[in-house]
Protein backbone atom coordinates (compact mmCIF):
# COMPACT_ATOMS: atom_id res chain seq x y z
CA UNK A 1 0.00 0.00 0.00
CA UNK A 2 2.74 2.08 0.87
CA UNK A 3 4.86 2.05 -2.66
CA UNK A 4 1.34 2.29 -4.52
CA UNK A 5 1.38 5.43 -2.62
CA UNK A 6 4.58 6.32 -3.57
CA UNK A 7 3.61 5.73 -7.00
CA UNK A 8 0.56 7.71 -7.75
CA UNK A 9 2.56 10.86 -5.93
CA UNK A 10 5.09 10.46 -7.90
CA UNK A 11 2.96 10.94 -11.28
CA UNK A 12 1.16 13.43 -9.23
CA UNK A 13 4.46 15.78 -8.85
CA UNK A 14 5.46 14.74 -11.99
CA UNK A 15 2.13 16.52 -13.98
CA UNK A 16 3.06 19.51 -11.50
CA UNK A 17 6.65 19.90 -12.71
CA UNK A 18 5.63 19.28 -15.92
CA UNK A 19 3.46 22.53 -15.83
CA UNK A 20 6.01 24.73 -13.91
CA UNK A 21 8.33 23.72 -16.19
CA UNK A 22 6.12 24.74 -19.69
CA UNK A 23 5.73 28.16 -17.20
CA UNK A 24 9.19 28.73 -16.81
CA UNK A 25 10.08 28.18 -20.41
CA UNK A 26 7.56 30.47 -21.22
CA UNK A 27 8.64 33.10 -19.20
CA UNK A 28 12.25 32.62 -20.23
CA UNK A 29 11.20 32.84 -24.25
CA UNK A 30 9.53 35.82 -23.46
CA UNK A 31 12.15 38.16 -21.47
CA UNK A 32 13.29 40.35 -24.88
CA UNK A 33 9.84 41.71 -25.32
CA UNK A 34 9.59 42.21 -21.19
CA UNK A 35 12.73 43.97 -21.45
CA UNK A 36 11.66 46.08 -24.21
CA UNK A 37 8.07 46.83 -23.60
CA UNK A 38 7.40 45.85 -19.84
CA UNK A 39 3.76 46.17 -18.84
CA UNK A 40 3.35 48.41 -21.63
CA UNK A 41 3.14 45.19 -24.01
CA UNK A 42 -0.30 44.03 -21.71
CA UNK A 43 -2.00 47.49 -22.35
CA UNK A 44 -0.99 48.71 -26.08
CA UNK A 45 -3.00 48.02 -28.92
CA UNK A 46 -0.70 48.39 -31.51
CA UNK A 47 0.66 45.24 -33.32
CA UNK A 48 3.64 45.62 -36.19
CA UNK A 49 5.78 43.17 -36.74
CA UNK A 50 7.31 45.31 -39.54
CA UNK A 51 8.63 48.02 -36.64
CA UNK A 52 8.59 45.92 -33.80
CA UNK A 53 6.00 47.44 -32.07
CA UNK A 54 4.24 44.90 -30.23
CA UNK A 55 0.49 45.42 -28.30
CA UNK A 56 -0.97 42.13 -26.73
CA UNK A 57 -4.77 44.10 -25.72
CA UNK A 58 -6.38 44.07 -28.84
CA UNK A 59 -5.80 40.33 -28.97
CA UNK A 60 -6.83 40.32 -24.82
CA UNK A 61 -9.68 41.66 -25.81
CA UNK A 62 -10.98 39.41 -28.38
CA UNK A 63 -10.41 36.43 -26.39
CA UNK A 64 -12.33 37.72 -23.30
CA UNK A 65 -15.20 39.13 -25.42
CA UNK A 66 -15.82 36.42 -27.85
CA UNK A 67 -15.34 34.06 -24.60
CA UNK A 68 -17.84 36.20 -22.52
CA UNK A 69 -20.65 36.34 -25.45
CA UNK A 70 -20.07 31.99 -26.16
CA UNK A 71 -21.01 31.80 -22.27
CA UNK A 72 -23.92 34.36 -22.21
CA UNK A 73 -25.48 32.22 -25.40
CA UNK A 74 -24.31 28.74 -23.89
CA UNK A 75 -25.09 28.47 -20.32
CA UNK A 76 -28.62 29.00 -20.69
CA UNK A 77 -29.38 27.21 -23.47
CA UNK A 78 -27.37 24.27 -22.01
CA UNK A 79 -29.18 24.44 -18.72
CA UNK A 80 -32.30 24.22 -20.67
CA UNK A 81 -31.41 21.22 -22.67
CA UNK A 82 -29.76 19.67 -19.68
CA UNK A 83 -33.10 19.94 -18.05
CA UNK A 84 -35.28 18.90 -20.94
CA UNK A 85 -33.48 16.08 -21.31
CA UNK A 86 -33.67 15.24 -17.55
CA UNK A 87 -37.07 16.19 -16.58
CA UNK A 88 -39.56 16.39 -19.97
CA UNK A 89 -39.11 13.21 -21.79
CA UNK A 90 -37.98 9.23 -21.74
CA UNK A 91 -34.80 8.04 -20.88
CA UNK A 92 -34.24 6.20 -24.10
CA UNK A 93 -35.09 9.66 -26.37
CA UNK A 94 -32.67 11.49 -23.61
CA UNK A 95 -30.00 8.62 -24.47
CA UNK A 96 -30.35 9.33 -28.09
CA UNK A 97 -30.54 12.76 -28.06
CA UNK A 98 -27.58 13.15 -25.27
CA UNK A 99 -25.71 11.10 -27.81
CA UNK A 100 -26.22 13.07 -30.90
CA UNK A 101 -25.18 16.45 -28.61
CA UNK A 102 -21.88 14.82 -27.71
CA UNK A 103 -20.94 14.08 -31.22
CA UNK A 104 -20.74 18.10 -31.40
CA UNK A 105 -17.54 17.96 -28.89
CA UNK A 106 -16.07 14.83 -30.73
CA UNK A 107 -16.09 17.18 -34.45
CA UNK A 108 -12.52 17.99 -34.85
CA UNK A 109 -12.41 22.16 -35.17
CA UNK A 110 -11.53 22.46 -38.05
CA UNK A 111 -14.03 20.79 -39.28
CA UNK A 112 -16.65 23.47 -37.15
CA UNK A 113 -14.06 26.25 -38.85
CA UNK A 114 -14.97 24.89 -42.02
CA UNK A 115 -18.78 24.89 -41.51
CA UNK A 116 -18.10 28.73 -40.38
CA UNK A 117 -17.09 29.81 -43.71
CA UNK A 118 -19.45 28.22 -45.69
CA UNK A 119 -22.55 28.46 -43.85
CA UNK A 120 -22.15 30.64 -40.76
CA UNK A 121 -20.49 33.54 -42.27
CA UNK A 122 -22.53 33.96 -45.08
CA UNK A 123 -25.47 33.64 -43.06
CA UNK A 124 -24.10 36.27 -40.46
CA UNK A 125 -23.24 38.98 -43.61
CA UNK A 126 -26.71 38.11 -45.25
CA UNK A 127 -29.21 37.68 -42.38
CA UNK A 128 -28.00 38.33 -38.56
CA UNK A 129 -25.66 41.30 -39.39
CA UNK A 130 -28.62 43.27 -41.41
CA UNK A 131 -31.24 42.18 -38.34
CA UNK A 132 -29.17 43.44 -35.71
CA UNK A 133 -28.17 46.66 -37.48
CA UNK A 134 -31.99 47.34 -38.46
CA UNK A 135 -33.21 46.89 -34.93
CA UNK A 136 -30.36 47.08 -32.30
CA UNK A 137 -28.25 49.57 -34.65
CA UNK A 138 -28.64 52.08 -31.60
CA UNK A 139 -25.96 50.50 -29.55
CA UNK A 140 -22.83 51.29 -30.52
CA UNK A 141 -21.66 47.81 -30.29
CA UNK A 142 -24.23 46.42 -33.42
CA UNK A 143 -23.34 49.78 -35.71
CA UNK A 144 -21.27 49.75 -38.98
CA UNK A 145 -20.52 47.52 -41.62
CA UNK A 146 -20.70 43.60 -41.58
CA UNK A 147 -18.01 41.94 -42.83
CA UNK A 148 -18.97 38.14 -42.03
CA UNK A 149 -15.92 37.45 -40.01
CA UNK A 150 -16.24 38.71 -37.13
CA UNK A 151 -16.10 39.12 -33.01
CA UNK A 152 -19.40 37.86 -33.59
CA UNK A 153 -18.38 35.10 -35.28
CA UNK A 154 -16.19 33.68 -33.35
CA UNK A 155 -18.07 34.46 -30.47
CA UNK A 156 -20.59 31.91 -31.75
CA UNK A 157 -18.32 28.96 -33.33
CA UNK A 158 -17.29 28.97 -29.31
CA UNK A 159 -21.22 28.78 -28.08
CA UNK A 160 -21.33 25.41 -30.40
CA UNK A 161 -18.30 24.24 -28.94
CA UNK A 162 -18.90 24.84 -25.37
CA UNK A 163 -22.24 23.76 -25.42
CA UNK A 164 -22.19 20.13 -25.72
CA UNK A 165 -19.71 20.24 -22.86
CA UNK A 166 -21.85 22.68 -20.34
CA UNK A 167 -24.06 20.40 -21.22
CA UNK A 168 -23.50 17.33 -20.34
CA UNK A 169 -22.25 18.08 -17.35
CA UNK A 170 -24.91 20.14 -16.02
CA UNK A 171 -27.18 16.96 -17.20
CA UNK A 172 -24.89 14.65 -15.05
CA UNK A 173 -25.03 17.41 -12.18
CA UNK A 174 -29.01 16.77 -12.36
CA UNK A 175 -29.19 13.15 -12.62
CA UNK A 176 -27.19 13.29 -8.67
CA UNK A 177 -30.04 15.13 -7.45
CA UNK A 178 -31.40 12.34 -4.81
CA UNK A 179 -35.01 11.24 -6.30
CA UNK A 180 -35.99 11.80 -2.87
CA UNK A 181 -35.96 15.15 -2.55
CA UNK A 182 -37.61 15.90 -6.47
CA UNK A 183 -40.38 13.18 -4.82
CA UNK A 184 -40.49 15.14 -1.29
CA UNK A 185 -41.40 18.01 -2.72
CA UNK A 186 -44.22 16.77 -5.70
CA UNK A 187 -45.93 15.36 -2.38
CA UNK A 188 -45.90 18.62 -0.75
CA UNK A 189 -48.21 19.71 -4.22
CA UNK A 190 -45.29 21.48 -5.58
CA UNK A 191 -45.43 21.67 -9.77
CA UNK A 192 -42.74 20.21 -11.79
CA UNK A 193 -41.48 24.14 -12.49
CA UNK A 194 -40.93 24.40 -8.68
CA UNK A 195 -39.20 21.60 -8.11
CA UNK A 196 -36.59 22.46 -10.55
CA UNK A 197 -36.16 25.30 -9.61
CA UNK A 198 -36.38 24.94 -6.04
CA UNK A 199 -34.22 21.73 -5.91
CA UNK A 200 -32.93 20.18 -8.92
CA UNK A 201 -30.98 23.42 -10.23
CA UNK A 202 -29.95 24.60 -6.56
CA UNK A 203 -28.57 20.78 -6.04
CA UNK A 204 -26.85 20.59 -8.73
CA UNK A 205 -25.36 23.83 -8.55
CA UNK A 206 -21.51 23.00 -8.28
CA UNK A 207 -21.57 20.58 -10.69
CA UNK A 208 -23.37 22.98 -13.25
CA UNK A 209 -20.39 25.73 -11.78
CA UNK A 210 -17.89 22.73 -13.02
CA UNK A 211 -19.21 23.09 -16.24
CA UNK A 212 -19.47 26.51 -17.17
CA UNK A 213 -15.77 26.93 -16.16
CA UNK A 214 -14.66 23.66 -17.84
CA UNK A 215 -16.65 25.23 -21.05
CA UNK A 216 -15.23 28.79 -20.41
CA UNK A 217 -11.71 27.28 -20.37
CA UNK A 218 -12.20 25.76 -23.92
CA UNK A 219 -13.99 28.92 -25.38
CA UNK A 220 -10.27 30.40 -24.07
CA UNK A 221 -7.85 27.99 -25.55
CA UNK A 222 -9.81 27.36 -28.90
CA UNK A 223 -7.99 28.31 -31.84
CA UNK A 224 -8.16 26.63 -35.01
CA UNK A 225 -12.07 26.91 -35.54
CA UNK A 226 -12.18 30.93 -34.78
CA UNK A 227 -8.95 31.89 -36.77
CA UNK A 228 -11.11 30.74 -39.53
CA UNK A 229 -13.69 32.95 -38.81
CA UNK A 230 -12.85 35.82 -36.46
CA UNK A 231 -10.80 38.13 -39.07
CA UNK A 232 -7.69 38.17 -37.38
CA UNK A 233 -7.38 41.66 -37.20
CA UNK A 234 -5.00 43.20 -34.52
CA UNK A 235 -7.09 45.85 -33.47
CA UNK A 236 -9.99 46.83 -30.53
CA UNK A 237 -13.26 46.62 -32.90
CA UNK A 238 -15.30 48.80 -31.91
CA UNK A 239 -18.66 46.81 -33.09
CA UNK A 240 -19.25 43.07 -32.42
CA UNK A 241 -19.89 42.97 -36.48
CA UNK A 242 -16.40 43.81 -37.54
CA UNK A 243 -12.93 41.42 -37.34
CA UNK A 244 -11.23 40.90 -34.69
CA UNK A 245 -8.22 38.44 -33.16
CA UNK A 246 -7.63 36.44 -29.93
CA UNK A 247 -4.86 35.54 -28.19
CA UNK A 248 -4.73 32.04 -30.19
CA UNK A 249 -5.75 32.64 -33.16
CA UNK A 250 -2.64 35.18 -33.53
CA UNK A 251 -0.06 32.77 -32.32
CA UNK A 252 -1.32 30.16 -34.64
CA UNK A 253 -1.52 32.62 -37.73
CA UNK A 254 2.22 34.31 -37.31
CA UNK A 255 4.20 31.93 -34.86
CA UNK A 256 5.60 30.14 -37.88
CA UNK A 257 6.10 33.07 -39.78
CA UNK A 258 7.83 35.04 -37.06
CA UNK A 259 9.82 37.90 -38.62
CA UNK A 260 12.43 38.04 -36.15
CA UNK A 261 13.23 37.35 -32.94
CA UNK A 262 11.91 39.62 -30.82
CA UNK A 263 8.64 39.04 -32.89
CA UNK A 264 8.69 35.04 -31.74
CA UNK A 265 9.29 35.96 -28.43
CA UNK A 266 5.88 38.51 -28.29
CA UNK A 267 3.80 35.67 -29.47
CA UNK A 268 5.35 33.35 -27.29
CA UNK A 269 4.26 36.00 -24.53
CA UNK A 270 1.01 36.16 -25.68
CA UNK A 271 1.24 32.78 -24.98
CA UNK A 272 2.23 33.16 -21.52
CA UNK A 273 -0.53 35.48 -20.99
CA UNK A 274 -3.25 33.29 -22.21
CA UNK A 275 -1.55 30.68 -19.85
CA UNK A 276 -2.09 32.97 -17.23
CA UNK A 277 -5.49 33.34 -17.50
CA UNK A 278 -6.15 29.84 -17.36
CA UNK A 279 -4.44 29.53 -14.56
CA UNK A 280 -6.86 32.26 -12.97
CA UNK A 281 -9.99 31.03 -13.93
CA UNK A 282 -9.10 27.53 -12.82
CA UNK A 283 -8.54 28.95 -9.58
CA UNK A 284 -11.76 30.79 -9.05
CA UNK A 285 -13.74 27.78 -10.45
CA UNK A 286 -11.98 25.99 -7.44
CA UNK A 287 -12.89 29.06 -4.98
CA UNK A 288 -16.47 29.17 -6.25
CA UNK A 289 -16.66 25.01 -6.28
CA UNK A 290 -15.38 25.09 -2.95
CA UNK A 291 -17.52 27.50 -1.80
CA UNK A 292 -20.99 26.08 -3.36
CA UNK A 293 -19.63 22.79 -1.56
CA UNK A 294 -19.81 24.66 1.93
CA UNK A 295 -22.73 26.03 1.14
CA UNK A 296 -24.61 22.83 0.51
Amino acid sequence: MEKFRIFTAVFALSLTALAMLLLTQLIISSLPVMETFGFRFVIESVWDPVKEVFGALPFIYGTLVTSFIALLIAVPLSIGAAVFLTQYISPKLSYVLSFLIEIIAAIPSVVIGLWGIFVLIPFIREEVGPFLIEYLGFIPVFQGPVYGPSILTGALILTIMIVPIITSMTKDAINTVPILQREGMIALGATRWEVITKVTLPYARPGIIGGVMLGLGRAIGETMAITMVIGNAPEIPASLLAPGDTLASVIANQFSEATSALHESALIELGLILFIITIVINICARLILRREVARG
